[in-house]
């Protein structure tokens, strides 16, 4: 039976596969219903803005963001466990020496007459130990390993774009800000101005008193939306100086210098119709979600070989002997091999167990896959849906804000000449200065779609 025994473990090693791993087919759509923006081949889409400030920026997010140096960690730890799971596919090689000194008792049934009771010993061997992997247990744990450090790399890409997306939108808000403390400090000044030239208008009893408080409470108005901008614009500029890992004292007193220009029109990425939505599969979070489903494949396989024998071989070679000085003399000389069979038998349901538990980690991972398409196909078509729309309130905005524009300069005409009160130059002034900070929020929106749009694409 002995002489069979090799020869039935390689045909039963040969009909059990360590790992078989197939993608799973998702159904999807040929193509998107609307149009998607242009592919960016090296990643840095955030340059459609053409803002040279952005692009310093998200660089120094890219460089010292916590999160990110959070996920290169892990990629460097998945690495290293995948080294450390290749090294079981190889023999170990180990040298070791041993000196000793020792007294054997002389009332026992094994001791001999004449011999000494104490004795010297030096030992010096190479020892080499290998496990045959007949059942693939050790290529089913590189291959989960070597998944697992697929799937950290996909998260570090995750983590990268949802860095970038959220350091351009944060970016975009903070120029926002500025744009409307700016009109909003402008609105303050010519108010003041008028309120001034009133004041004087009514000391000489050309207008009423009733006239010139109500200019000087439409004038605290707007003064009044000056500091919860101011505020909005602090906290947003630290929020962001958090975002770009910036030490405690630069996110303390430091600024984050963005492009002073305003009144701008929304840049339209290049739109082509038609692109495959296979491409969308390449988004970092859907990649390690598969390759998470993959690593739980591998890992069933894994379970599943602990139920097999393992066969290890051991051997070594070295030395022998009472005096140091003869450790490596010919007569000295040592040797020995050894092969060990180690087959389960009975471990409680243990084994059968961690199986169970293996494949229902791997139906969980199925099912967190197929849930991580269906939302990334959401985020598509709402970040699609968000861009357009928030261009549409942008050309709305703007169409106001010019509508308004004349209305101001028609009712000052009217009030100037008599025709009108203040009270309607007043309310084209508030209608107005309400037109501008819809269109600077309106600008600002679309910016942050066209983000959210290249993140839910996958850059």
């Amino acid at each position: 039976m002995s002489r069979f025994l090799p020869i039935v473990l390689l045909v039963v090693a040969g009909c059990v596969s360590p790992v078989s791993y197939e993608r799973p087919a998702v159904d999807l759509p040929d193509a998107w219903k609307e149009s998607a923006p242009r592919y960016a081949e090296d990643g840095r889409w955030w340059r459609i803005y053409h803002d040279p400030e952005l692009d310093k920026v998200v660089d120094e997010a890219l460089l010292g963001n916590s999160d990110l140096m959070i996920a290169l960690a892990r990629v460097d730890e998945a690495r290293g466990l995948l080294g450390e799971a290749n090294s079981f596919l190889f023999p170990t090689v180990e040298a070791q020496g041993t000196v000793s000194r020792q007294q054997i008792s002389t009332r026992t049934a094994t001791a001999f007459p004449g011999v000494p009771r104490q004795f010297d010993n030096a030992r010096a061997t190479l020892n080499v130990s290998y496990e045959l992997d007949l059942f693939g247990r050790l290529r089913a744990g590189t291959a989960a390993s070597r998944a697992d450090l697929e799937a950290s790399e996909a998260s570090r890409d995750a983590v990268r774009l949802a860095l970038a997306a959220q350091t351009v939108k944060s970016y975009f808000a903070l120029r926002a800000l500025d744009e409307q403390v700016d009109l909003t400090r402008r609105t303050v000044g010519l108010r003041e101005d008028s309120l001034s030239l009133q004041r004087k208008r009514n000391a000489a009893g050309v207008i009423s008193e009733f006239d010139l408080r109500q200019l000087e409470a439409e004038t605290a108005a707007v003064r009044a939306q000056l500091p919860p901008l101011e505020r909005d614009r602090d906290r947003e500029e630290a929020a962001l100086s958090v975002l770009l890992g910036r030490t405690p004292r630069e996110v303390f007193s430091g600024t984050v210098r963005v492009r002073q220009a305003f009144e701008e029109a929304p840049e339209a990425p290049v739109v082509p119709t038609g692109m495959p939505s296979e491409l969308l599969l390449r988004r970092p979070d859907l990649v390690e979600a598969e390759r998470q489903l993959a690593g739980a494949n591998a890992r069933v396989a894994v379970a599943r070989s602990d139920m097999f024998p393992s066969i290890r071989l051991t051997g070594y070679l070295g030395g022998e002997s009472r005096d140091l000085s003869d450790l490596f003399s010919p007569g000295a000389a040592i040797w020995g091999l050894a092969a060990g069979l180690t087959q389960p038998i009975f471990a409680g349901g243990r084994l059968a167990a961690r199986s169970d538990a293996a494949k229902a980690r791997e139906r969980a991972a199925l099912v967190q896959y197929e849930q991580a398409i269906r939302s990334a196909f959401g985020d598509v078509r709402s970040a699609l849906v968000a861009q357009a729309r928030s261009r549409e309130s942008y050309d709305a905005e703007t169409v106001r804000a010019a509508a308004l524009s004349e209305t101001l300069r028609l009712a000052r005409l009217r009030y100037e000449n008599g025709i009108a009160s203040q009270l309607d130059v007043l309310d084209a002034e508030r209608g107005l200065l309400a037109a501008r900070s819809a269109r600077i929020e309106a600008l600002r929106a679309h910016r942050a779609a066209v983000a959210d749009l290249f993140r839910a694409l996958g850059g």
